[in-house]
């Protein structure tokens, strides 16, 4: 017996949030991230599926939740040219293409440890260097940090 027709088949969204086009590599960074292990929410993921883009890709399908814009921030620190799709009613509503963002805002730790931020209860603020860096500066110390290196809060 032989089948012709080799598809892998997963129940559609009803309400939710999908994140395609995350780097294999960073899939359980971004679980991680978004404290997924710990949701309520039925979650559906997808490891090193073919991309005509990035070779290997992962797919993270989150039922019944959407993103706040801290956890957007998160998510474009880790794989900034993933897409989220936002699903209603079995329908996309809302796409959007990821980049690192211009501000950060109490996602990412400074690497300074003499910064007043790893020294007193206040929210970390981080920019980016210029528009195509993947480097940011504290506000702070302006101590600047490489994405490779960035630990998010």
């Amino acid at each position: 017996m032989t089948i012709d027709n080799k598809e892998l088949k997963v129940a559609a969204l009803k309400e939710g949030t999908v994140i395609d086009h995350i780097p294999s590599d960073k899939l359980f960074k971004v679980i991680a991230i978004l404290n997924l292990k710990n949701t309520h929410s039925q979650i559906t993921f997808g490891y090193n599926l073919d991309s005509a883009k990035l070779g290997k890709k992962a797919i993270i399908k989150i039922s019944e939740k959407f993103l706040e814009q801290t956890e957007v921030n998160k998510v474009a620190l880790i794989a900034p040219h993933a897409k989220i799709n936002i699903i209603r009613d079995y329908k996309v509503v809302e796409k959007m293409a990821l980049n690192y963002p211009q501000e950060v805002i109490g996602v990412m730790k400074c690497l300074n440890p003499k910064c007043i931020t790893n020294n007193e209860p206040m929210k970390t603020k981080f920019r980016q260097l210029h528009p195509s860096a993947e480097t940011y500066v504290c506000q702070y110390c302006e101590k600047t940090v490489d994405v490779e290196d960035i630990i998010v809060l």
